[in-house]
C-alpha cells in the first residue's frame, strides 16, 4: 500500500455529544443521472423457488439480501450491480464475470420472491413533511423525515424512484391515500452476523467492503468520493466516532459562496432524518473531517462528487454502522 500524501485540512464543525458529526458541503453532480430503463417484467405466474434470477431486478435483490449493494435497485445492469456481482462471485469461488452466467446461475438462487406488496398506512403518509429549501428552515424543525410516499417508499425498499413509478404505473404518487397497494422489491435490512475486522475502501471502482479475520466479504456497497484528488485520503485511518442519527453542523465558513450564509453569519444544528445532509448514521474518522456516512440522495451514491468524505446510501450506511466500533481499520486503496 502506499503511502498516503497529507490532504489539507478541511474546516467541519461537530455539534455536541452524543451525537457529533462533521459538516460536509453538498456539491452539485459531476455525472449525468442516467434515468433507469424500464426492467424486464417478472413472470405472470413465479416459478418455484430457490431458483436462479431470471431478470437483473431479481438479481439485484437477491445480492441485497446478501449483503452486496448495488445501490438503489432499478432493474438495469449497470457498473454497480456488476461490481456488487463480481464482489459476490469472488467470495462464492467462481470466475468474477461480473454477468449472471451459467456458473454464477448455477449457485446463485432466489431465496424468496423478488418483489412483495406494501400498503400504505395513515400513520406513515402522515409523518410526511415538504422539505424546506433553506438552512433556516430546515433547522427550525424536530426532524428531517420524508417529503414524499416515492422518497418514503424507495428508502424503505431500496428502490429508485423511476423503478417504483414503473412497478406502479397506476399510482398517483402526488396524492397517495392511506390503503394504496404498491409493489417494492422484497428486501429487508441487512444482518452482517460476524465480527468485523476491517473496512476497505478502493477509490478507483469506488467501492466499499467489510472483512473478517481471514478476510472474507462480509458486506460490499457502492460508495462515493472526493471530487478533488487531493482531497482522497490513501493508507490506513481509523474509526473514531460512531453516530446513529446524526446531527448536522451548517456552518457559514464552508459556504461562501451561500448568500443565506452571509446573511446568517452563525452556524445552525440541523435535526437528524432520511434527509439529514449526512443522512442516518456518520462513522467519523481519525483524519480531521472526514467520514464515512448516509445521503438523502441514494441514487447519486457511486460518483466523485463529495468533499472528501465516503458517501453511502442510507440502508448500507445503517448496515455499516450495526458492526463498526471505535478503533475499527479503514484501509483506503487507490
Amino acid at each position: 500500500m502506499r503511502a498516503a500524501e497529507a490532504p489539507p485540512i478541511i474546516k467541519f464543525s461537530l455539534p455536541p455529544p452524543p451525537k457529533p458529526v462533521a459538516a460536509e458541503p453538498e456539491a452539485p453532480p459531476t455525472e449525468p443521472v442516467t434515468p433507469p430503463v424500464e426492467p424486464a417484467p417478472m413472470p405472470a405466474t413465479a416459478p418455484e423457488i430457490p431458483r436462479p434470477p431470471e431478470t437483473v431486478l431479481e438479481l439485484q435483490v437477491e445480492l441485497h439480501r446478501r449483503g452486496f449493494s448495488s445501490g438503489s435497485i432499478d432493474g438495469v445492469m449497470g457498473p454497480q450491480t456488476a461490481s456488487a456481482l463480481r464482489a459476490w462471485q469472488r467470495e462464492a469461488g467462481i470466475r468474477e464475470s461480473g454477468v449472471l452466467d451459467d456458473a454464477t446461475r448455477a449457485v446463485l438462487l432466489l431465496t424468496a420472491p423478488a418483489l412483495k406488496e406494501h400498503v400504505f398506512s395513515a400513520e406513515e403518509l402522515a409523518g410526511l413533511q415538504p422539505l424546506p429549501v433553506t438552512w433556516l428552515e430546515k433547522s427550525q424543525r424536530d426532524a428531517l423525515g420524508f417529503a414524499t410516499a416515492l422518497e418514503l417508499a424507495g428508502e424503505r425498499y431500496r428502490a429508485h424512484p423511476k423503478l417504483l413509478q414503473q412497478l406502479n404505473p397506476d399510482v398517483d404518487w402526488d396524492n397517495v391515500a392511506p390503503g394504496v397497494r404498491i409493489q417494492v422489491p422484497a428486501v429487508e435490512r441487512v444482518a452482517i452476523r460476524k465480527k468485523a475486522a476491517r473496512i476497505l475502501i478502493w477509490l478507483e471502482g469506488h467501492e466499499l467492503e467489510i472483512v473478517d479475520e481471514a478476510g472474507a466479504v462480509l458486506a460490499h456497497f457502492p460508495v462515493s468520493i472526493a471530487r478533488a484528488v487531493e482531497k482522497r485520503p490513501v493508507g490506513e485511518l481509523h474509526v473514531k466516532v460512531v453516530a446513529p442519527d446524526p446531527n448536522y453542523t451548517f456552518d457559514p465558513a464552508v459556504f461562501p459562496e451561500s448568500a443565506e450564509a452571509r446573511e446568517l453569519g452563525r452556524k445552525l444544528i440541523l435535526p437528524p432524518g432520511p434527509n439529514n445532509p449526512v443522512g442516518l448514521a456518520w462513522i467519523g474518522l481519525d483524519l480531521p473531517g472526514y467520514g464515512i456516512h448516509g445521503t438523502p440522495e441514494p441514487e447519486k451514491v457511486g460518483r466523485t462528487e463529495s468533499h472528501g468524505c465516503f458517501r453511502l446510501a442510507n440502508w448500507d450506511a445503517l448496515a455499516l454502522l450495526s458492526v463498526v466500533r471505535v478503533g475499527l481499520p479503514v484501509v483506503v486503496e487507490p
